[in-house]
């Protein structure tokens, strides 16, 4: 009796076994999500922003690293598409991209001009309202100024309305939350590097290799590489023109962050010679 109970004990426990080694086979085929912070640890983090919490920044404690984990939560494809090199540039990329638009650094900075990302979090003496009053989409709010705010320095009504619909918030009536709210603002940041807005295709898709040019995108020019995701975010005013300063800056963060990730930057690094998207 003393046996068989053994047996059976053994027979349930390797029943078990076999169930939990099973669900890790279907787990891993489907692609189990593991969490950004499993590539980016706090220590990392601190060590490309070194000067984010300086009080010579204006956004001094308003980008912590919770803040940044904590949206990433939102587009669980972001930094987990790929292999471990892909995964790790698609990050670099996008931090360095954020790095240059919230920018405090200058070409004698203290560890260099590229130590001083995320040091705005508003963009400084905008010009205008960014009130595109020809969208009837989106239309502005009376009152309201769409300048950039946040990491990627979301800008115009056409990209906060949207922004807000897909993140839970009101983009037009309420701007401010952008650089009100640390994990909202990285949430836009992650929702424009992450949305295809036609004929522009994602940052993402341009990262992680998903990227198919179309007939427009080869007559122009529009090869796949870093230089393609500056082209997308500000393309207008800063591709198709050589050792563009703006350009370069985007260039050396990346640089700098790649070799903190430990992985290479990948080719096509500038848009010089492509044409900005219409």
């Amino acid at each position: 009796m003393e046996f068989s109970n053994h047996i059976s004990f053994s027979l349930l426990f390797f029943t078990i076994l076999l169930s939990f080694a099973s669900n890790g086979v279907v787990e891993a085929r489907k692609g189990v999500i593991s969490p950004i912070s499993h590539l980016i640890s706090e220590s990392l983090y601190n060590s490309l922003f070194l000067h984010k919490d300086d009080n010579a920044c204006p956004a001094k404690n308003f980008y912590p690293y919770n803040a940044f984990i904590e949206a990433t939560k939102c587009f669980p494809k972001f930094g987990n598409t790929g292999d471990l090199i892909t995964r790790k540039r698609e990050i670099a990329a996008f931090l360095a991209q954020i790095s240059h638009e919230t920018t405090g650094g200058w070409a004698t900075a203290p560890d260099g001009p590229y130590a001083w990302g995320l040091c705005f979090k508003e963009e400084i003496n905008p010009q205008s309202n960014y009130c595109d009053s020809t969208n009837t989409q989106w239309p502005c709010f009376p009152g309201k100024s769409y300048f950039g705010r946040g990491p990627i320095q979301l800008s115009w009504n056409y990209n906060y309305g949207p922004a807000g619909k897909a993140l839970g918030f009101d983009g037009l009536r309420n701007p401010e939350i952008v650089s009100n709210n640390s994990v909202i603002a990285f949430k836009t940041g992650l929702w424009f590097w992450m949305t295809e807005q036609r004929p522009k295709p994602s940052c993402h898709d341009v990262m992680v290799g998903k990227y198919k040019p179309t007939a427009a995108d080869l007559a122009a020019n529009r090869t796949a590489g870093y230089g393609l995701v500056t082209n997308i975010i500000n393309g207008g005013l800063e591709c198709g023109r050589p050792d563009d300063a703006r350009v370069n800056s985007r260039i050396g963060f990346f640089k700098r962050y790649a070799q903190l990730f430990n992985v290479d930057t990948g080719p096509n690094l500038d848009c010089a010679n492509q044409l900005p998207f219409n």
